[in-house]
């Protein structure tokens, strides 16, 4: 769950059993009850894409346990309700963690039914520590900078400098932030977001999230069942294995995705000149990976870098057109050039990512217990590798920094509910990024929820990205609170779009609405 565009749904925590009380740390919130009533000053601030956006800001307590100590600042946005029926605020998330949302919130108002729209304020915000929220925390500037070790460490070497990488990251987070980083975590979070619902005046709330966002959505539902109004989860967390076991299961995943993009190159040979047996497709991509491995191309893309530009077409299928012509290119015409280019559009962690990444590893290391044994990640990630060598190292250095995080953990929220109003949620099949399960976990967890299964998708984040289907279920709901219900696993069942086309096809897409969402919704998680 990690993100470079906006960097997603990356993932990995400890196998820290689930806990049927809510720790202290989650006990239900007083912040937004006794702290001070804050009023919220909206601002024009909208872009060429979304001119009726506005902006503010909230005064929220760094620590809900001391409300009137230390304040920090959360950015928000908003696009007004125009219809005279007014449902309330509809807030949105991204994911991440790490994601900012104030963009997100003239997305889901332009890409919802209008007369949808029309009832709600849209509210999108920068979750504490990210974007334009302040402080926006930035533990260790280009830590992803090409060219970095290769991630499969198969010599001692190599497996130490990544293992100086990951610590240095995480002292750095603890110098620049100690006093910060104990509260920036998914439950201080969702209490902002109640802060947000009292200084928008709501006696509840609506929240639509992506990715790791539905694990806010569900921990906010934990903490506070009877200020959920609405409640919608796309591609959903499992929440039994935040975050470390996640980690392991997206790997397994990642790979399988990584695979249909072979499959999907081997179809169209005669475009991309790779061969039609899959297999040897895929052998053609590792020998790609070891020759980057020796001599990186454009002195910027190495073997893990490699791995980074690829890992985004696990996310959103639109991006395997661009991913196959820089492939081909190389293997054929010996040009680097557009493996560079497609690196730069698209490998998930960039400069702009400093931040994301940054609360990414300050939320997940804090959420749950990880290994502080370095040899019990190199044994489950040798494991895992043998299986799915894809994306399996890349992702255990990506998190290798919560071996070493200066903070404790806290416990792992038990999002099973029974308090809730009738929840809705969105799961692909082909999910890499929250597998399948997460999807049935938490469809079993929250009493009242009904589940809409993607058949046959490995998009991640399905939903308001061309799937009319999926979107006749979101309106409903949206509209009026109905939810499908079946007698099956799933509620309802929708068939998935097809996968796309060589951009020189006649039936390439000319949709730019999935790779518009998918640079909105955080990568990793």
């Amino acid at each position: 769950m990690r993100r470079r565009t906006a960097a997603l749904c990356g993932a990995a925590v400890v196998v820290a059993g689930t806990v049927t009380a809510l720790p202290a740390e989650a006990s239900a919130p007083r912040a937004a009850e006794t702290a001070r009533a804050a009023k919220l000053t909206w601002k024009k601030c909208g872009t060429t894409d979304y001119p009726t956006l506005q902006c503010a800001s909230l005064k929220v307590p760094l620590d809900y346990a001391n409300p009137y100590g230390r304040q920090i600042t959360l950015a928000l946005s908003r696009v007004p309700h125009t219809a005279a029926k007014y449902q309330g605020p509809l807030l949105v998330n991204p994911g991440g963690p790490g994601g900012s949302g104030l963009t997100l919130a003239g997305y889901v108002a332009s890409s919802l039914p209008k007369a949808v729209a029309a009832q709600y304020d849209v509210i999108g915000f920068d979750p504490r520590g990210v974007g334009a929220s302040k402080p926006a925390l930035n533990c260790e500037p280009g830590y992803f900078n090409p060219v970095r070790p290769d991630s499969v460490p198969s010599t001692p070497a190599i497996e130490k400098a990544n293992l100086s990488r990951a610590k240095s990251f995480a002292a750095a987070c603890g110098k620049k932030y100690a006093s910060v980083l104990p509260y920036i975590n998914t439950i201080s979070a969702a209490k902002d977001m109640d802060s947000i619902r009292g200084a928008l005046g709501a006696q509840r709330i609506n929240y639509f999230g992506y990715s790791y966002g539905t694990y806010l959505g569900a921990v906010y539902g934990k903490l506070y069942p009877h200020r959920v109004r609405r409640l919608v989860l796309d591609s959903v967390v499992d929440p039994t294995g935040v975050w470390y076991d996640d980690n392991l299961a997206q790997d397994y995943a990642f790979d399988d995705r990584h695979r249909a993009l072979m499959a999907w190159i081997a179809k169209h040979d005669a475009t991309y000149r790779l061969g039609t047996d899959p297999e040897k497709i895929e052998a053609k991509w590792y020998a790609m990976r070891a020759a980057l491995a020796k001599k990186p191309a454009g002195g910027q893309v190495g073997a893990s870098e490699l791995e980074d530009t690829f890992l985004p077409g696990g996310y959103y299928n639109g991006y395997w057109p661009y991913l196959a012509e820089a492939f081909a290119a190389y293997v054929n015409d010996k040009n680097a050039d557009p493996l560079v280019e497609a690196y730069e559009n698209f490998a998930a962690v960039d400069a702009a990512g400093d931040n994301s990444y940054s609360i990414y590893t300050s939320v997940q290391c804090r959420d749950a217990s990880w290994p502080r044994d370095w040899n019990q990640w190199r044994k489950d990630n040798w494991t895992v590798y043998e299986k799915a060598p894809f994306m399996t190292w890349n992702n255990a250095w990506y998190n290798a920094p919560c071996a070493f995080w200066p903070t404790g953990p806290l416990h792992p929220v038990n999002v099973a509910n029974g308090e809730l109003p009738p929840v809705l949620l969105f799961q692909a099949t082909d999910d890499a990024a929250t597998p399948y399960q997460g999807g049935t976990t938490v469809h079993r967890l929250l009493a009242r929820s009904s589940l809409v299964v993607e058949q046959g998708g490995g998009n991640h984040g399905i939903s308001l990205s061309g799937n009319t289907c999926l979107d006749k279920y979101l309106a409903a709901y949206l509209t009026d609170g109905s939810v499908p219900r079946g007698s099956g696993e799933a509620d309802a069942v929708c068939q998935a779009l097809p996968d796309p086309e060589p951009l020189n096809s006649k039936a390439a897409s000319t949709s730019s609405r999935g790779s518009t969402l998918h640079g909105l919704i955080g990568f990793r998680g």
